[in-house]
């Protein structure tokens, strides 16, 4: 167990870069469970969610060696199909393994995964998507297995653009006869990611960034040098400190087009954003004016942003308003901000945000891994203190926040209990 302990009422000022997509990472370390060979993914971020997939290639049989952002996977030992309850239930994305293994062996069998609680995520587009492909799926005590003697190419419909379903059913199509063609897949830039790194290993995938993938199946792949995508959720976080510590904050090796939606909201708060190459810069120097806020699967605004954004409502002038569309229980963060002072009620899905003169410190619990990143960013903002509990969440999509804002000029303490 491990705690925060924030000091408040810095500004932030100075250049902070954002590391390599946890989005992007994890289902492309899921993907080279396809090679019978070696390949080599940079720019990996060092979280704990990364760590888990490690161990999950690792327990398949994949030997793993992680150098600094560099991780090396050599799956020709891969041996086992099966995942470990513990593994799968440490992390939400262990799921990701089920498409790989299903296409390369024909088998695979994982338990029900875990990750923060944030609303429903059922496996249930994944399977569909699976059998159409020709694979028997059975679920009993807790467990999915898969069996497919022949993979064939067809047309799935995702009733919703599920970016996880999407992801597992381009790596199971891989190897499947024939094409296979994803409608209403979703969109995010990690899809693309994760196309372009599978046809770099030899796959034949294209519409990846559209609603549109089809997969033309292919009998081999080999090994790939692949740098995954800068982190856009992570770069938006930092955007988002610059603005409600009243600083100045330039976000590097980022892609700007990935954080259009968020450039926008910004901009219309009354923040300053400079877009320049592979940089955003975020300066406020004013009050800043509240703004509604819809998520949106992309290109619209991110869930994975909402928490965030939702701390520097509260500290806007005049009322805002948040709907949730995404995720039916991500508003755990409410009660913590509320014990700050934040001014805000919920109605359903929608929250509407009051802002207040300023926040004051607090302890406070961080739920889940966006929220954790939202109540920093609230201490930052806060009068005096603050303690938030349960850092670990943030760790599995920051990697070691408290150091990159203190080189801005906060003042966070790590505490081991």
């Amino acid at each position: 167990m491990q705690r925060f302990m924030v000091v408040g009422g810095n500004r932030l000022v100075g250049t902070v870069r954002a590391s390599g997509s946890k989005n992007a990472t994890l289902p492309i370390m899921a993907a080279s469970l396809l090679l019978d060979g070696q390949c080599i993914i940079r720019g990996i971020p060092r979280l704990r969610d990364v760590a888990v997939m490690r161990d999950v290639l690792v327990y398949l049989g994949a030997g793993v060696v992680w150098e600094k952002d560099t991780m090396y996977i050599d799956a020709r030992n891969v041996s086992s199909q099966e995942v470990s309850e513990d593994l799968m239930r440490r992390m939400r994305a262990s799921n990701l393994v089920l498409g790989p293994l299903i296409s390369r062996f024909r088998q695979a069998k994982i338990s029900y995964p875990g990750g923060c609680q944030i609303g429903s995520r059922p496996m249930n587009l994944h399977l569909k998507g699976l059998q159409g492909l020709g694979a028997t799926i059975t679920e009993k005590f807790g467990y999915i297995s898969a069996e497919a003697r022949n993979l064939a190419g067809t047309e799935i419909y995702l009733d919703v653009p599920s970016v996880g379903a999407t992801e597992n059913l381009m790596m199971a199509s891989v190897f499947a006869k024939g094409k296979t063609v994803i409608k209403n897949a979703a969109r995010e830039p990690e899809i693309t990611d994760l196309q372009n790194f599978l046809n770099l290993l030899g796959a034949r995938i294209n519409g990846a960034g559209t609603d549109v993938i089809k997969i033309q199946g292919v009998d081999g792949l080999y090994g790939a040098d692949h740098t995954v995508i800068p982190d856009r959720i992570e770069a938006g976080t930092h955007m988002i400190a610059g603005a409600i510590t009243g600083g100045d904050v330039t976000v590097a090796d980022v892609i700007p087009e990935h954080l259009e939606p968020v450039i926008n909201k910004l901009r219309e708060t009354g923040a300053f954003v400079e877009v320049k190459d592979s940089q955003v810069r975020v300066a406020v120097d004013r009050k800043l004016k509240a703004v509604d806020i819809k998520t949106m699967p992309y290109p619209g605004f991110p869930t994975d942003m909402q928490p965030q954004f939702m701390a520097l409502l509260t500290m806007c002038e005049g009322t805002g308003i948040i709907t949730e569309t995404v995720f039916e229980n991500r508003y755990k963060h409410v009660m913590e901000m509320r014990r700050m002072g934040a001014d805000i009620r919920l109605e359903g899905q929608t929250a509407v945000v009051r802002g207040v003169p300023g926040l004051s410190g607090a302890c406070v619990e961080a739920t889940d891994l966006r929220a954790g990143a939202a109540l920093v960013l609230a201490a930052m903002a806060a009068e005096n203190g603050t303690v938030i509990e349960q850092v670990e969440h943030i760790d599995r999509g920051y990697e070691r926040l408290e150091n990159k804002y203190n080189a801005l000029g906060a003042r966070i303490i790590r505490v081991h209990n």
